[in-house]
């Protein structure tokens, strides 16, 4: 920063304390929504297809504006941008709360989307840039830890505030926080200007156009039962489109590309953005099902889901308190590796639960989760960064936060249409066998006779019940089968000795 070293910055623990309140201010607004979303479609009167523009505006608009984040920081300091996107994401805040109408806070949410989406990379790039390789590793921890807890907790945050006070505070809580981070930025935080080039505006327009148009097809597929949709083909087509125009246009041209192909000669960062899509599969994709099986099957209260989950956060807290002196001292593969088979363990003791269980399984599972996570997440950061040109890091942590997110909506896209399609498929199994000639249903109580109205009408309700179970259990097998399979690949990820430089030594490399 100023072209100081690391070791030299000033005020290192309040630069951290005041961006990594903008972090987690980001990071819980990513789910803290998501409980609330019934109480919003009443108030605003709204239907349940309008009212799920809530959350596809800000995860489209997000997307969008990630990559633009290293242009800007050459254009204008990262000091001031950090600045500007915790001002903008703070008044969308309360602008979201305040809305009066379905379009206002779509609108607000759209802002939020695109001011909020520099603060997880900036907080990033600030961390490495200001602490010496030593610790970096605990540096990556606490990032690491707010973008990982941010999620797990928002449901918990979100329906206490839902039901205890209003969903509009589900918004305006950013307000004092905002206000926090901003002074502490704007007190602590040096200015640094990389050296900035032109922006590649098709570059950029066809990295968001497809980006954008990915997100609309992964978040409304299963809305609207996918390639039956007219809507859904055309954002499939134009994706690839636009993807294929940037591809051939970013190794074909011999001007500025937006996307710095010195990025793509890093095979450490290369790798770490891999896992970091097949992470954010698993830990989103696993947070979608389970608030839905708690609530829908088991009939736990909002709160109370809430509770149930937060040994996740609980575990992911522990690890990270713990890896961060490791990664220095261990080869980060083997610590990935163990954070890989504590994250199997966990899906496999989901593929264990049943409709009469009780709330052990889902605290252990989840804990164990949680400790997974953590211990994975953390040396994939530093192993993703160990070897990069400091130059680079304004450009390679939006597209690190990028392809995170896009695996969280891959994930949750997947499991959601394996969670209807198993479902219909299991309950037409199911349904087989009921029929008078079965023995077994002449053992159940009356008030399930199959012969009654009413009684063939409770049955399909606990048929239905049953069906939902068995398709959760093969989408927790789904994700345990995704875990072991990724794990053999950490191999592609380069051994560092714990004595070797980072990429300070070798700026110049990549270029």
């Amino acid at each position: 920063m100023s072209g100081s070293p690391a070791s030299t910055v000033p005020h290192r623990g309040m630069i951290t304390v005041s961006i990594m309140l903008a972090t987690i201010m980001q990071a819980l607004d990513t789910t803290i929504a998501n409980v609330a979303l019934p109480h919003m479609q009443g108030s605003l009167q709204s239907s349940q297809d309008q009212i799920a523009w809530v959350l596809t505006s800000y995860i489209v608009a997000a997307a969008i504006a990630t990559p633009l984040t290293g242009w800007l920081c050459a254009q204008w300091g990262r000091r001031q941008v950090f600045l500007v996107a915790v001002v903008g994401f703070t008044i969308a805040s309360a602008l979201c709360g305040m809305a009066a109408n379905l379009w206002q806070i779509v609108a607000a949410r759209l802002l939020q989307g695109v001011f909020g989406a520099a603060l997880v990379p900036l907080s990033q790039a600030v961390l490495l840039d200001i602490n010496p390789k030593e610790k970096v590793g605990q540096a990556m921890a606490i990032w690491g830890a707010g973008i990982m807890v941010g999620p797990i907790l928002g449901p918990m945050l979100g329906g206490w505030l839902t039901e205890n006070a209003n969903w509009r505070w589900v918004f305006y809580i950013n307000l004092p926080v905002g206000v926090l981070a901003f002074i502490g930025i704007a007190r602590f935080l040096p200015e640094s200007r990389p050296k900035g080039e032109r922006l590649d505006l098709f570059g950029f327009a066809t990295l968001s156009l497809g980006v954008g148009l990915l997100q609309l097809f992964l978040d409304r597929g299963q809305q609207l039962d996918w390639f039956n949709s007219l809507e859904i083909c055309l954002e499939a087509a134009g994706c690839l489109i636009a993807m294929a125009f940037f591809v051939v246009h970013t190794w074909t041209t011999t001007g500025v590309s937006f996307l710095n192909r010195g990025l793509v000669r890093d095979r450490n960062f290369v790798t770490g953005v891999f896992f970091a899509f097949i992470v954010g599969m698993i830990l989103y994709a696993t947070m979608a099902l389970l608030p839905a099986l708690l609530q829908g099957l088991l009939g736990y209260p909002v709160v109370y889901t809430g509770m149930a989950m937060a040994p996740r956060g609980a575990g992911t807290m522990v690890a990270m308190l713990v890896v961060g002196r490791l990664v220095h001292r261990i080869d980060a593969r083997a610590v990935m590796a163990f954070g890989f088979a504590l994250t199997a363990l966990s899906l496999y003791q989901m593929t264990r639960m049943t409709l009469d269980m009780d709330s052990d399984l889902i605290i252990l599972s989840g804990f164990l989760q949680g400790l997974g996570v953590g211990f994975t997440f953390v040396p994939l950061s530093t192993a993703a960064f160990a070897t990069l040109a400091p130059a680079l890091r304004n450009d390679g942590t939006p597209i690190f936060s990028l392809m995170r997110n896009i695996g969280s909506s891959v994930g949750i896209s997947i499991v959601q249409t394996l969670l209807t399609q198993g479902t219909a498929r299991a309950h037409a199994e199911l349904a087989v066998d009921i029929s008078r000639a079965n023995p077994v249903l002449q053992m159940l109580p009356p008030a399930l006779d199959s012969s009654t109205p009413a009684g063939l009408a409770l049955l399909n309700v606990e048929v239905t019940r049953q069906a939902a179970m068995m398709a959760y259990v093969a989408d927790f097998r789904v994700m345990l089968v995704l875990t072991l399979a990724a794990m053999p690949l950490l191999l592609l990820i380069k051994k560092s000795s714990r004595g070797a430089p980072v990429a300070s030594e070798v700026a110049d490399a990549a270029h």
